[in-house]
């Protein structure tokens, strides 16, 4: 399989990372939107009324700081190097449009999807909300 076809195998929406963080939502604060074309860069969840949106970024995407985000393929380095920057002024230009419009951003990264608690901790303190008990996280004991 050709770099081409992995490439555009890759979904820009509704991936795993984004249908975890929407599982943890439901619990703590139903009543999002998403990918709100009106809205800049069409967030993956929005609370249009709270003003808060989130993005869930994948690391080498978007650039992040962490390991997978700071691996740079040896093919085409500089075509990934490139891209990656626009991706990162392109994340903060949207970031500029929300400020001006008053909302609250939260960016949310593949690599701290692996601590699921603390992740609906973090979730919970952006949009309030109820607190759902570790049985519902699926990370206490199961409920008999």
């Amino acid at each position: 399989m050709e770099r081409s076809d992995v490439m555009r195998a890759v979904k820009g929406r509704d991936t795993t990372p984004e249908r975890a963080v929407r599982r943890i939502l439901r619990d703590i604060a139903p009543g999002y939107r998403l990918h709100r074309r009106d809205l800049p860069g069409a967030p993956d969840i929005a609370y249009i009324g709270r003003k808060k949106v989130i993005f869930v970024h994948g690391c080498f995407w978007h650039g992040h700081e962490c390991k997978r985000g700071a691996r740079m393929p040896k093919a085409n380095a500089e075509y990934w190097r490139t891209k990656i920057a626009r991706n990162r002024a392109r994340d903060e230009k949207h970031r500029a449009a929300y400020a001006e419009m008053s909302f609250e951003v939260l960016t949310i990264w593949e690599c701290e999807m692996r601590d699921e608690a603390a992740l609906a901790e973090r979730l919970r303190a952006f949009v309030g909300g109820r607190s759902p008990s570790l049985a519902e996280l699926g990370t206490g004991p199961a409920k008999a």
